[in-house]
């Protein structure tokens, strides 16, 4: 059974910094592509970061580029985002998700969602 499980979100200051983590169960980080999506009220998911599986290829939008680090860790099964000189648009709740064959930023790509972990950033 497939299963991801974010942590690490929280609160707080603008400038600051979070790590989140996924931690994967149910398959390898080397078979799935896992990225990391936000999302606010009203807004369609913004994807932030990918991470293939066989070649560990990254991809970061504009937005997000420069400040936040996608990295897995095969022997823990596990994702992180690390996020710095983080702002207050940064706000929202940020899953992971799992697929093989996907295209990065397309939500609709991805088979396998965490329940989200809620970052804000507000002094």
């Amino acid at each position: 059974q497939v299963q991801l499980v974010e942590s690490g979100g929280g609160l707080v200051q603008p400038g600051g910094s979070l790590r989140l983590s996924c931690a994967a169960s149910g398959f390898t980080l080397d078979s799935n592509a896992i990225a990391w999506f936000r999302q606010t009220p009203g807004k369609e998911r913004e994807g932030v970061s990918c991470i293939s599986g066989s070649e560990g290829s990254i991809y970061y939008p504009d937005s997000v580029k420069g400040r936040f680090t996608i990295s897995r860790d095969n022997v823990k099964n596990t994702v992180y985002l690390q996020m710095n000189s983080l702002k207050p648009e940064d706000t929202a709740v940020y899953s992971c998700a799992a697929g093989v064959g996907v295209a990065p930023s397309r939500a609709s790509t991805y088979s396998y969602w965490g329940q989200g972990t809620q970052v804000t950033v507000s002094s």
